[in-house]
């Protein structure tokens, strides 16, 4: 009796990713390592001086993390409800910090109750941070409110109400020290100098302002809301550079990169896409398990943090780079080492030892070996086969085929089965490398389940959706068709018009050599 032959799945050639410096520079960090904060996580923030620990802000507490450390090495705690964007001073010295009363905290890191409160807003604030000259602080509330603070005095300077809706989001020019911007969900991006009364350029940017970022030169300002994120000129009066799309869900946060020509954008639906500065293309992104909320790179891009809905705290560093490069390798064997012997043919004096190879099936092809038609076709029915591997499924439709078993492998099912099978058919049946095989097994499952048409709901449905993936499918052929007709005709046209000037030329030059035959 012959061997028995495995079914021989068809392979076919995949796309190879395409490797960039991006792409190898920011695959060069570390397996993440996940902390579990008290809540969804509003805010990350990285000390401006080393050892660059970061203030993690999460529900009613402010945790500082070391570079390396999986526990806070301190704790804020001093909320009587949440506590909202922590944010370093300049120095490293100071950290203040809003919360859902309505007070703004400001703390020593090496202290634990707060050196000065102010009060003045009457709603939460999610906005605090540092103007450069380091001596003041401006806040943005749910009272649709923007404030200067002095830090010495602990008064309000001044205060601004001209957003319409609550302001989330801002940050301070590091260039002027009475520059700040705020984002409010009111769809406006609102630049304000502390020497004013009122803001000096309004910026519409279309939806809910989530996030607003100023390039180190003051010249560029980045907002995020919605699902784009928009690039402006704030030298030219707030004139709009680009706008990117490439996020599916709401962008949450924004960051840049140390030396200002990579920037990185989290958004909800859990990716984070890191741009470059120059083009505004997308040159690498990272996936995530949930919908991302903060994120922060350390100054030497040394960590990524970012922090998710579900209250972890995701955190890489990157691989250390190998110190000894001038240290000798260990010196590997030489390739004719490998492929000695195997060129090299039996003499008729020698004698041969064969070793037997034992050869291991799949449950299919055993299945099959035993002429079990229905089952094996169950096990390449599985999701995972069918999701991932749908070349082996196909390829044991066509054995069954071949076999003359098909038509009886099909036959007999329930109707969840019938409509795993309509559901895979439809969905592969347009490509080209699939659509010889099933095709067949389209027609023979409709003729075998045509008598129970309109028994099921479900069964229904799936034919319904067969019928338009092949309607589909015959118009896009029809108007290939028209396309390669046309394509036809130029070249044609194209061809006659060649030989005609080459027609042309050739006349052209026996004329001029009869001509200066008759001058002689």
């Amino acid at each position: 009796m012959a061997a028995y032959k495995p079914v021989v799945v068809q392979a076919c050639p995949k796309l190879g990713e395409r490797i960039t410096q991006d792409t190898l520079y920011w695959r060069g960090y570390k397996t993440p390592v996940q902390i579990k904060e008290f809540g969804a996580i509003n805010k990350i923030d990285f000390s401006p001086v080393p050892p660059y620990n970061y203030a993690v802000t999460a529900s009613s507490r402010i945790h500082i993390y070391g570079r390396y450390s999986q526990e806070p090495i301190k704790t804020f705690s001093r909320f009587r409800d949440a506590a909202y964007c922590a944010t370093y001073r300049d120095d490293g010295r100071l950290l203040v910090a809003g919360s859902e009363g309505g007070n703004i905290c400001l703390f020593d890191v090496n202290g634990k109750a707060p050196l000065r409160q102010f009060e003045g807003h009457t709603k939460p604030v999610h906005l605090v941070g540092f103007l450069s000259d380091k001596y003041r602080v401006f806040s943005g509330g749910d009272d649709y409110s923007s404030n200067l603070w002095d830090i010495p005095s602990a008064t309000e300077i001044i205060s601004y109400s001209e957003h319409t809706d609550y302001v989330r989001c801002g940050c301070a020019s590091k260039v002027n020290a009475d520059v700040f911007i705020t984002g409010s969900y009111d769809h406006t991006v609102k630049l304000f100098d502390a020497r004013t009364k009122s803001s000096v350029m309004t910026i519409e940017h279309g939806h809910p302002v989530e996030s607003v970022l100023l390039f180190p030169s003051g010249g560029l300002l980045v907002s995020a809301g919605g699902r784009y994120v928009k690039v402006w000129d704030v030298l030219k009066g707030g004139q709009l550079l680009v706008s990117l799309k490439n996020h599916h869900k709401t962008v949450t946060c924004l960051c840049l990169n140390s030396s200002g020509q990579r920037l990185l954008s989290g958004s909800l639906d859990r990716h984070v896409k890191i741009y470059s500065t120059t083009s505004y293309k997308v040159v690498h992104s990272f996936n995530y398990a949930t919908s991302i909320l903060s994120l922060a790179l350390s100054p030497e891009d040394e960590t990524i943090v970012v922090g998710m809905t579900n209250g972890v705290l995701n955190v890489k560093h990157r691989k250390p780079e190998e110190k000894n490069e001038n240290s000798q390798k260990k010196r590997q064997p030489a390739y004719r080492t490998y492929v000695k012997g195997r060129t090299y043919m039996p003499k008729q004096e020698d004698f041969c030892v064969s070793k037997p190879v034992k050869r291991v099936l799949r449950k299919y092809d055993k299945l099959l070996r035993s002429f079990q038609s229905s089952k094996a076709l169950d096990a390449v029915m599985e999701p995972p086969i069918m999701l991932h591997t749908p070349e082996v499924t196909v390829a044991v439709m066509q054995e069954l085929h071949r076999r003359g078993t098909l038509r009886s492998a099909l036959a007999g099912r329930d109707e969840k089965q019938v409509n795993l099978l309509l559901t895979f058919v439809a969905r592969r049946v347009i490509e080209p490398r699939f659509t010889p095989v099933l095709v067949t097994v389209a027609d023979m499952i409709t003729d075998i389940y045509q008598p129970v048409v309109g028994q099921s709901a479900i069964v229904d449905k799936q034919f319904l959706k067969l019928q338009q993936a092949i309607g589909k499918e015959i118009d896009y052929q029809e108007e290939l068709l028209e396309v390669l007709g046309m394509m036809d005709t130029l070249f044609a046209t194209f061809t006659k018009k060649r030989d005609t000037c080459l027609e042309e030329s050739k006349s052209n030059g026996v004329t001029e050599i009869i001509e200066t035959n008759r001058n002689y």
